[in-house]
């Protein structure tokens, strides 16, 4: 009896493990909007900063254009759209947010919009490590239309390694304090806030943006 017993558990809890481990995969995404509208050109807006560090506006700006373009969009450069804004009055990513999708296409004449939000971004310390990390939303609207295209999340972490790299409490000390250091003194968010960029806006990925025409994996319907 003890013996079937064993059997019996030894069948079931791998099982059970299995059962306990499964995770739901995402739904599709519904592309019918994107599409129809077949956007060509986006226009990047200035990301929304709701994290404390000041960098995250700029630094995620800087990193989004390649992913885009790789996709297969023509991308209108960053730097002149941000100065566009200024020179009309708006330097505040929120208030450029709220600008109408209409009046956005008059002006720039790209055929849809990009808008980021940051949610998280910077490094936090503890006693014996730092973690940088980043985590973006965004959306893709048609600035004819005013219709949500697309939308998406992405993070990336400097831990996601696993940079535990022995030498015991002392070195771990000391390690943790040459990071703070250089942390200090370098943005070390900023790399990996082109890793969340390209998690988030590179073309071909699960739910994530579909190739635009320059791409040779571009597909018409």
């Amino acid at each position: 009896m003890l013996k079937k017993t064993v059997k019996l558990a030894a069948c079931l809890i791998p099982a059970l493990l299995a059962v306990g481990c499964a995770t739901k995969p995402a739904a599709p995404y519904d592309y019918t909007a994107f599409k129809l509208s077949k956007p060509r050109s986006i226009v990047v807006l200035p990301p929304l900063n709701n994290s404390p560090d000041v960098k995250a506006t700029y630094s995620m700006l800087s990193q989004v254009s390649y992913p885009l373009a790789e996709a297969g969009y023509y991308v209108l450069p960053v730097a002149l759209v941000d100065e566009t804004f200024k020179q009309n009055g708006l330097s505040n990513s929120a208030e450029i947010h709220a600008v109408a999708p209409a009046k956005i296409q008059e002006i720039f004449g790209a055929d849809a919009a990009l808008y980021v939000t940051v949610s998280n971004y910077g490094t936090t310390y503890a006693v014996i490590d730092s973690v940088s990390a980043v985590t973006a939303d965004a959306k893709l609207v048609d600035l004819k239309s005013g219709a949500l295209l697309w939308a998406g999340s992405a993070t990336a972490s400097s831990n996601e390694g696993g940079n535990n790299g022995g030498g015991g409490l002392i070195g771990a000390l000391v390690a943790a304090a040459v990071k703070q250091i250089i942390n200090t003194a370098t943005d070390a968010a900023h790399p990996i806030a082109g890793v969340t960029s390209n998690r988030l806006l590179a073309g071909g990925r699960n739910n994530g943006m579909l190739y635009g025409p320059r791409s040779a994996n571009y597909k018409e319907n």
